[in-house]
This record gives C-alpha cells, sequence and structure tokens, in this order.
C-alpha cells in the first residue's frame, strides 16, 4: 500500500495494534479479533519470535483496507527488509535517519521515535509521516498540547503507557493517533482464547477515538 494511503488509514481510525507476542501460533486470530472491531492497523514488532515472516504471512492473506505494519525497527537493512515482506507502514522507537530514507525511497509510511522537541522536528523534517512519542507514559497527553504549540503541523503518536481509558485523551490534546499493545491486547484474554473478549475492547476503544474529529493535518477540530 502506497504511503498517502497508509496514511489516510490510520489518520481516519486514529489506532496501531502494537502485538509483541510470544506465541507467534496466537497472532492471526489476535489480529482478527481486533480487526472486528474495527482495528485496521496491525504492527507486529520485530520482537517477536518469527516476525518476518508472519508479516509477510499476514501481508499476503490482509483483506482490502487492512494495515500490516513492522515495529521496533532499528536500522535501515531491517526496514528494507520488512518493506519486501509487505509492511505497508514502519515503527521504531528511535530517530534514525537510514530507516526514514528506506521508507520515503520505497513510498511506505514511516514513524520513528522521538521525544524532545529538537528530536521531534529533526524527524519531521527528515520525512517523519509521524512522529511517535515514546515513552509517553513519561510525558501524559498534556505534554502533547504543549509540542503541538509550536509544532502545529507535526503529527504525533504516543507509545508506551496509552490505554482504553487515556487514549482520548492524548488524542484531545494534540495526538494524531495512538499506538496501543497490552492495555489492548490483554494477555489474560489471549492466554484463554477469549476472542470476543478483545474484540469488545478494540470496539470500544475505536468507537471513543471514532468520537473525535481530525482535519486533514491530523489536529483535533
Amino acid at each position: 500500500m502506497k504511503r498517502e494511503d497508509a496514511l489516510e488509514i490510520i489518520l481516519t481510525t486514529k489506532i496501531i495494534a502494537v502485538i509483541r507476542m510470544a506465541d507467534p501460533a496466537k497472532l492471526r486470530p489476535v489480529v482478527e479479533a481486533i480487526q472486528r472491531g474495527g482495528v485496521r492497523a496491525i504492527e507486529i514488532t520485530m520482537t517477536t519470535p518469527g516476525a518476518l515472516e508472519s508479516i509477510r504471512e499476514m501481508a499476503a492473506a490482509k483483506p482490502a483496507g487492512i494495515l500490516i505494519g513492522a515495529g521496533t525497527v532499528l536500522d535501515a537493512e531491517t526496514a528494507a527488509s520488512v518493506i519486501r515482506a509487505g509492511a505497508d507502514f514502519v515503527v521504531s522507537p528511535v530517530l534514525d535517519r537510514e530507516v526514514i530514507r528506506v521508507c520515503r525511497e520505497q513510498d511506505t509510511f514511516v514513524a520513528p521515535g522521538a521525544f524532545t522537541p529538537t528530536e521531534i522536528l529533526a524527524a519531521w523534517r527528515l520525512g517523519a509521516d509521524v512522529v511517535k512519542i515514546f515513552p509517553a507514559t513519561a510525558a501524559g497527553p498534556k505534554f502533547f498540547k504543549d509540542i503541538k504549540g509550536p509544532f502545529p503541523h507535526i503529527r504525533l503518536m504516543p507509545t508506551g503507557g496509552v490505554d482504553l481509558e487515556n487514549a482520548a485523551a492524548f488524542i484531545a490534546h494534540g495526538a494524531s493517533c495512538v499506538a496501543i499493545g497490552t492495555a489492548l491486547l490483554d494477555p489474560k484474554l489471549i492466554a484463554n482464547d477469549d476472542w470476543d473478549g478483545l474484540t469488545a475492547k478494540a470496539g470500544a476503544l475505536a468507537r471513543s477515538l471514532g468520537r473525535i474529529r481530525l482535519g486533514p493535518n491530523g489536529r483535533t477540530e
């Protein structure tokens, strides 16, 4: 999927689900469960066993309008390999110039990690589609309102510490989308194969963020 198409889906749904799993056999039913709840962007972290092959298989079999991406991408070589495997987007916890370069050359959505104002601006100038703020748990929603003051044009995505209770607050304070992991992908539900429970969580999150409208630059209206 082209970069602009992936960006539109992520800004519209405002959610990237981050999957870190020790048991890759449960990956597919987890993805299918949260898709039924309205989550359309799925990030498979490279710390997941067999991540590259999972990305390749999921990308080949995904329904229309669903994004399969790669997370915890730390270098250009990994970025290139996940894009070849079919990843629709690339997310990194760090700001790496070469990761961004590879993604832009391949017309692939990229969200590098940053935290300070200097890093955030540098990531944007290098070509980030969205700047991942990590760890968001150390900042809180008000940080995003403060950052959007000098940087109203920069799209931001909190990661780390986002849950079903505070996700809407991050968006209301200026984030364009959120990345959410275990708060959505409840380990107990997964261990019990409670796919309906996962679907319900995803649906509740999608509905809560669906009440917040964003403008074309990912800013709250």
